[in-house]
């Protein structure tokens, strides 16, 4: 009997725990992965019977299958970011509304699977020189399309409330935060920029956020994040940070192998429809030749 040898590395743990017989546990434990929180701004107060009980312009932390919480300011500390894009389409009918998503990607400067079977959410390949002598469908298109700064990380909400305003008691809650407003997009992305510069780690610091009122030319308002850095408290990394960027990384594995399987399956529907079609014609070819 002639036996395989090979060296243990702890560094390559996929690969080992295949070949220790870990496969199918590693697996039950990647479906297992819990689902994240998701920050984003109130944009309107929430009102009561005769007062406002949650003001405009707060965060939002809403938790899966659980309550939502609001603070006017936030601690954030990121641990990584991603980039993606997204694409809302209102159902009509019988439809429901829904999202286009790409999977998560270090940058934007590659052409990413999206869970409709195609590319960018429709997004056309490569740099558009000349936006409008595009097709007026085709703008409309792109406009629809964000791109999306992903940030994933930990959040302390600042004098927490409830939806009642009501004062809470929360713990320090690992969050994504998808950001896709174009002023906000570059805001934050300072953040990250700045701290390549100085060669420090996201999760080695912690981001202020406040919020900022804007007014639409209908009178309405929007809010956007105002986001501070202080680089003055480095953060010291322990077992338990390390244990955290694992489970990130696994959230964006998972997210990404998703909607990997759904363009395979789109993809592989639209091939089944070409197929047909172009049976059809062989037969109907095959028929009208018979008939001659």
């Amino acid at each position: 009997m002639t036996t395989s040898l090979t060296t243990i590395d702890t560094n390559n743990f996929a690969a080992m725990a295949k070949a220790m017989g870990m496969s199918v546990d590693t697996a039950n434990a990647k479906k297992q992965t819990s689902t994240l929180a998701r920050l984003r701004l109130q944009h309107s107060p929430i009102l009561g019977d005769d007062k406002i009980l949650v003001k405009a312009g707060q965060y939002k932390l809403e938790i899966p299958d659980g309550p939502t919480y609001y603070a006017q300011s936030v601690n954030l500390r990121p641990y990584l970011q991603r980039f993606m894009y997204k694409r809302f389409i209102k159902g009509h009918g019988d439809k429901p509304n829904r999202y286009v998503k790409t999977v998560m990607a270090d940058n934007l400067n590659i052409d990413l699977k999206d869970n409709d079977g195609g590319f960018n959410c429709g997004k056309p390949a490569g740099y558009i020189e000349d936006f409008k002598s595009l097709p007026e469908k085709t703008q409309n298109l792109i406009k629809e399309i964000k791109r999306v700064r992903v940030m994933l990380g930990t959040v302390e909400l600042i004098k927490p409330t409830d939806a009642n305003g009501n004062p809470v008691e929360l713990d320090e809650t690992a969050f994504i935060w998808e950001i896709e407003n174009r002023d906000a997009f570059k805001d934050v992305g300072a953040v990250f920029s700045k701290l390549g510069k100085m060669k420090r780690l996201p999760v080695q610091h912690i981001v202020l956020g406040n919020t900022e009122e804007r007014k639409l030319p209908n009178g309405n308002s929007f809010y956007l994040p105002v986001v501070s850095l202080d680089v003055t408290n480095t953060l010291d990394l322990g077992e338990k940070e390390h244990n955290t960027f694992a489970d990130f990384m696994a959230w964006v594995e998972n997210y990404n192998e998703y909607i990997i399987n759904a363009w395979s399956d789109k993809a592989s529907n639209h091939d089944d429809v070409l197929d047909a079609e172009i049976s059809d014609g062989i037969v109907d070819i095959e028929l009208d030749e018979e008939v001659a």
